[in-house]
């Protein structure tokens, strides 16, 4: 059954009388087309018993035909107004809207507004993201290929981005000598932005690259993946410039220790929030756990967050297929912050990661 004949029986089940997709990612799993809007309209719109149709900015209808859809792509222009076009081209296929199916983690007020305006007898009650984030969850062979490859030109990312280092240069460069070694190799997209954070900097989970410079006997944190044909890497390592404190290398120590027993015992059937616990633990017995300020791990695959969460209170019973992030963290302000992190999937008996960098403590520099 293709993605999108499960779609249609999804909402014949939920008797709904279409199906309103508009999470870019989303319309790409389904269709294999990608491209951000931004302000403009883009949309797949799914019926129960019709092919479904595209609507796009008009700039871009010529670039969903090329990727091979076979069903109506309709287009706008910036001063004509969208909803309408999308209303009128509904009421060909479906003059009576009652129930209209919505993703509803992705559509804002502004959007859903504009659909309750062109579909005044509707309800906008049904959620689909749920059905999604299943659909997307177990990877399929040629899926986990691509994260393979998007993993590889992670690993590369990480040999150039420790080449790189070096005391008085900046998070910024490193940064951006490591992308355009990528660049380089005809890999244009990072899967976010690069993280390269030193010393105390790397305390701050989600701090940005700055230009902040490295020092001697400090940790350097890097946080990075690649994309490969709309699949993402994402991992993370810290390395050693010059000789760590004590204190930085048992963070190192247990942060290792803690990602190495999780790694170790991913596999079907332990649930979500047991494998999160694997690792807390490790880290609350050594004395840090209140500086592991985050879950354990994340879905991947087209996005860098997907569904489901590695986490306390999840019991989701992991099966083959699932691909999920590995990433205990230790964060002391003023002192050192230490990610070390693979993402996995799920084999019949065990699993395999998509990054293979060390993770013995390197010394850079």
């Amino acid at each position: 059954m293709s993605k999108l004949t499960q779609i249609q029986k999804w909402s014949d089940e939920q008797h709904a009388d279409l199906v309103y997709v508009s999470d870019p990612k989303t319309i790409q799993y389904l269709t294999g087309f990608y491209s951000d809007p931004v302000e403009r309209v883009l949309a797949l719109v799914v019926f129960p018993n019709q092919d479904p149709f595209m609507f796009a900015p008009a700039l871009e209808v010529e670039a969903i035909k090329d990727t091979g859809f076979k069903y109506p792509v309709y287009g706008y222009l910036d001063h004509e107004n969208p909803w309408q076009q999308i209303a009128a081209q509904v009421s060909k296929r479906q003059p009576n809207v009652h129930t209209v199916g919505l993703e509803k983690n992705h559509l804002s007020v502004d959007r859903l507004d504009s659909l309750k305006s062109i579909f005044s007898d509707a309800t906008f009650d049904l959620n689909i993201s749920p059905f999604f984030e299943k659909m997307r969850l177990i990877k399929s062979d040629d899926e986990i290929e691509k994260l393979d490859i998007a993993g590889k030109w992670a690993d590369f990312a990480f040999e150039k981005g420790f080449e790189a280092v070096k005391a008085g240069r900046t998070e910024q460069q490193v940064a951006a000598e490591l992308e355009y070694a990528l660049m380089e190799k005809g890999i244009m997209e990072m899967s976010f932005d690069t993280l390269v954070q030193a010393g105390a900097h790397a305390a701050e989970p989600h701090g940005a690259t700055n230009g902040t410079k490295f020092k001697n006997n400090e940790l350097i944190l890097f946080d990075l993946g690649t994309v490969w044909d709309g699949y993402i890497s994402d991992a993370s390592r810290t390395v050693a410039l010059g000789k760590p404190t004590e204190k930085q290398l048992d963070i190192y120590n247990v942060c290792l220790e803690a990602q190495l027993a999780a790694q170790d015992a991913a596999k079907p059937g332990i649930t979500a929030a047991s494998l999160d616990k694997i690792a807390r633990d490790i880290i609350s017995k050594a004395g840090y756990g209140d500086y592991f300020i985050h879950r354990l791990g994340h879905g991947m695959g087209m996005s860098e967050h997907e569904f489901p969460s590695i986490m306390e209170g999840n019991d989701l019973v992991l099966e083959p297929g699932m691909c999920f992030s590995i990433e205990p963290g230790i964060y002391i302000p003023g002192v050192a912050g230490v990610r070390i992190e693979d993402c996995i999937h799920i084999t019949e008996n065990g699993n395999k990661p998509f990054t293979h960098t060390p993770k013995k403590l390197n010394y850079v520099g």
